[in-house]
């Protein structure tokens, strides 16, 4: 089996936001947080909702694109 991008998920405070995602992206969601609880050695996989963080902050890290237009603003995450 392949490894998962997403390593340990760190407990930080989170903002709250609402968001609605297409059933097959809720599915693969749950199925991921799966495949990460058997990687992890978690006993439980995850609630959906604390992957979603740390998958969007891991895509923008690796967004070459992003990065360099963030890098040239000068701006940065708080």
């Amino acid at each position: 089996m392949s490894k998962l991008k997403l390593g340990p998920i760190d407990d930080d405070k989170p903002v709250k936001l609402t968001l609605e995602l297409p059933a097959p992206v809720h599915r693969d969601l749950i199925a991921y947080a799966r495949v990460h609880a058997s990687q992890t050695g978690l006993s439980q996989p995850l609630p959906v909702e604390r992957l979603i963080a740390p998958m969007l902050e891991r895509f923008m890290a690796t967004d070459r694109g992003f990065v360099r237009n963030r890098s040239q603003t000068g701006s940065k995450s708080d």
